[in-house]
Formats: C-alpha cells, structure tokens, sequence
C-alpha cells in the first residue's frame, strides 16, 4: 500500500489489504474501505492477526487459506466476515501472495456484496417456491427451448411418462408419441415461438407411453430471455378425460396458466414480487363495493394480476435500475401495456380483459399513454386498475425510492380525481381505506 496514494485508495471504494508473513509477521493493513467495512473508524489501522480472523465460519477460513498456499491467488471468493459491531457482511475477496526482499505477504482486494447476496436469496427462495407450486399442480407443466426440447418438467408431467424429471430433459414429444401426434405438437409449438403468440386450451387426444388414451387440454405461450427474445416456449397441460363440463374447466385451466406465466415474470423482478397479484385484490374489492357481480369481479382481479406481463420483454436491469431512466428506457417501458396486450388479446374469456390492461396506464385527461385516451374512451376495468396500480406502488418500496405510504398514494389520486383518474374509483378506494383505518389491506389478504 505505500506505494500508492491511500487517500485516492481510499475513494475506490474498496477495501484494500496487506498482511506479513515473516518480517513483520502479524501485521494487518488496512484502508479505510475496509475499515468501514469492518466496522473501524480508523483510515488504516494496523492490527495484528490475519483476514481470516475476521471470518464468520471455520470452513470459508479453510478453505480460502487451502486456494491461497496452493495457487498463491484467489479471485473473487466469497465469505461472511464478522464487523467489530458482530454484525455480518458478505465479501468477495481477491487476493495473491507475493515475496519481496526476504519477506513474503498477500495483498489485496475486498468487496461489499451484501446487498447483491440478499437480492440473490430473496430470488433463490423464490425459485423454490415456484418450483414447489409446479411440482404440486396435478397438470404436466414443461419448458422447451428454441429447438423445441425439454429443459425443465414438473413431477407430475414427468411420471406421466413413467421417468424421473432429469431422464425427460434433452428430449423431445417425439421421444414420446407417435410420429403423427408429435409432428403435429412440434408445429404448434414453432408456431409459439415463431409468432410470440400463444395456443390457448387446445383439445387434444394424446396416447400415453402406457398405451391408454386421454383428452387434455393444453396452453402454450412464449418464454422471452432478459433482452426481451423469445428463446423457447411454457406448456400446461391438463387431463380432462373424466371432466364433462368442458367451458368451466377451460376457463379455470386459462386463469391458472396465465398466473403461472405472471408468477414467472414477477421472479425476474425481485423488487416488485407479489405487485401484480395485490394490484389484481385491490381491483376486485373496488369492484365488489361498486356492486359488480362474481363473474365481472373475477375479471377485473385477472386484468389487475396480469397488467404487467408485458414487462417480461424489458431487460432485468431496467427493472431494477435504482438511477434515473434514460429517455430511451423510459420510452422502452412505456411499451409494456402493448405487450401485455398483445400476449392476452387471443385469450377467451368472458370479460374485457386485454382492453383492461391495453390502457391502464391511460388517463382522464388524455395524459397517459400508449394511446393518449380520454374520458368515455378508457374502460372502467383499466380506471379501476390505475387507482389500485397508484396505490399499491406508491404504498411500498421500489428499487429508485423508499415506502411512500398509504396515506402519501391517496393524496396523490384525490389531487388527480376527475383529471387522471376517475372520481367515482377514486371515492370508493377511500371509503375501503377508511373503513379499515388506512391499513394495506391488499397486503393482509395477498395469499401466504
């Protein structure tokens, strides 16, 4: 370290060490990153011991000690450390061992990676819990990719096989039935990923490896990667063999297939998981207490918890960009109501969903976007979806701000009430709000 200046050192941010191993046997050094990092007030603070004391666990100790004596360098190893405060921090330490007159020592580099290992646990322990609903759905549910082979099943899809769920992946619907089934399953399926449209509760009749029949019901819908491409395709299939009433069930096997897609593309954002699914609760209870029916309240909570499924076309970084947008970003998300469209306009149902979550960014005044409607023009489902939207972001966190709160997003819709937003919505969420003393609601009844 003498051989720079630390006080530029010191401004990089990263912390910097030295550690002696003969001469000055003992001696730690430190910059003030690191001291920072570590819980010291000090700008370099000679200490006597070694990184590896600060260590939270024997076995990182062991081992970052066992890659150092053997390779006499370690990149980008990761660790807890202990803080004088005992709290603990996750670093990534590069370091080498270097021999100069007599003496031998290691220096170098240690990150703060906190903060990328908390949204890296958050986003692993949604992965488990995707995989877990997957694997607990009594439907086959599979992944292929742009060749149309198997790259992810759940159990159940896999035991319709009679084979464990690694021994289907690599393979293809014609590894399974005969030709003519699957020369017509693979046609659909490039149709998927050609179009970027999806094949919405398709009546099949399938002849399973056990040599018996059934009728089942399949969706499929494109899988885009973080550049918005589409790479493959997310197939749900049904067996409807023993079920009569054919329109019910192709309802609840839409609904199901399309929240499963939602729940996919909410794990892309770790900031804002479970948002679509609350904005879907608000929208429902506006609609029960302005008197709306079963079937008409279904649909709204559906637009709500499918308003942003457009969003799984926008590159993961500026979702979750903490900086301003640049003019060309903001311009790229303004295009997911577009999308989100264009995925559920084939879609059957018995509601006006796709004009829903088409305009729900649009507003009273002609403010909004894509389209820049007004007044008449804007369906009451996507004015309703803009009130319950407004309200739940502004109410938590999001990755460019802090909670703003209840209270702060109903301020906002009562400034706009007749001008971006809809009075009459408007009213009703204040009342709910103050009938349950301006708690979250949306966040009591969100499912566990």
């Amino acid at each position: 370290m003498e051989r720079f200046n630390l006080k530029l050192l010191d401004n990089l941010g990263v912390g910097l060490f030295r550690q002696f191993w003969k001469k000055k046997k003992g001696i730690f050094k430190i910059n003030k990153s690191l001291a920072n990092i570590l819980g010291f007030n000090s700008a370099e603070r000679p200490l006597f011991g070694q990184l590896e004391d600060f260590f939270a666990a024997s076995n990182y100790r062991r081992k970052f000690r066992r890659l150092l004596e053997k390779e006499s360098k370690v990149r980008f190893f990761e660790a807890p450390l202990k803080r004088i405060d005992r709290g603990i921090v996750w670093v990534a330490i590069t370091a080498e061992v270097t021999k100069k007159k007599g003496d031998i020592y290691e220096e170098g580099l240690v990150e703060d990676i906190s903060a990328h290992k908390e949204i890296e646990n958050r986003l692993n322990e949604e992965r488990e819990m995707l995989q877990s609903l997957l694997d607990n759905i009594p439907d086959a549910i599979y992944f292929k990719d742009k060749n149309c082979r198997l790259v992810k099943v759940n159990k159940f899809h896999a035991q319709g096989m009679g084979l464990r769920p690694e021994e289907v992946i690599g393979k293809t619907d014609f590894d399974f039935f005969p030709y003519e089934q699957a020369r017509k399953m693979y046609e659909d399926d490039l149709w998927v990923i050609k179009s970027g449209k999806p094949i919405v509760g398709k009546v099949e009749s399938t002849l399973l490896p056990n040599g018996t029949w059934n009728r089942v019901l399949t969706t499929k819908i494109p899988r885009f990667n973080h550049r918005g491409k589409i790479i493959g395709l997310m197939g749900i299939t049904r067996d409807m063999t023993a079920l009569a009433n054919w329109e019910e069930e192709k309802l609840r096997m839409t609904t199901d297939t399309v929240r499963a897609l939602a729940k996919v593309v909410e794990m892309r954002d770790p900031y804002t998981v479970g948002h679509s699914n609350r904005v879907g609760l608000i929208s429902e209870m506006i609609a029960r207490e302005m008197g709306w029916n079963d079937k008409r309240a279904l649909g709204i909570r559906m637009a709500g918890e499918l308003h942003d499924i457009g969003k799984i076309a926008i590159p993961l970084d500026i979702l979750s960009k903490t900086a301003h947008l640049t003019y060309q970003e903001y311009r790229l998300i303004q295009k997911h109501p577009l999308r989100s469209y264009e995925i559920v306009k084939d879609i059957d149902f018995p509601f006006p969903l796709a004009e829903a979550v088409y305009q729900h960014h649009e507003r009273i005044d002609g403010s909004g976007y894509p389209c820049g409607l007004k007044g008449a023009e804007i369906t009451k489902e996507a004015r309703i979806i803009a009130v319950s939207d407004v309200l739940e972001a502004m109410s938590l966190m999001r990755p460019y701000r802090a909670a703003l709160g209840v209270q702060a997003a109903l301020d906002e819709l009562k400034s706009g009430a007749g001008r971006r937003y809809d009075k009459e919505v408007v009213k009703i969420a204040e009342k709910i709000l103050q009938r349950v003393n301006f708690r979250p609601f949306w966040i009591e009844l969100e499912p566990n």
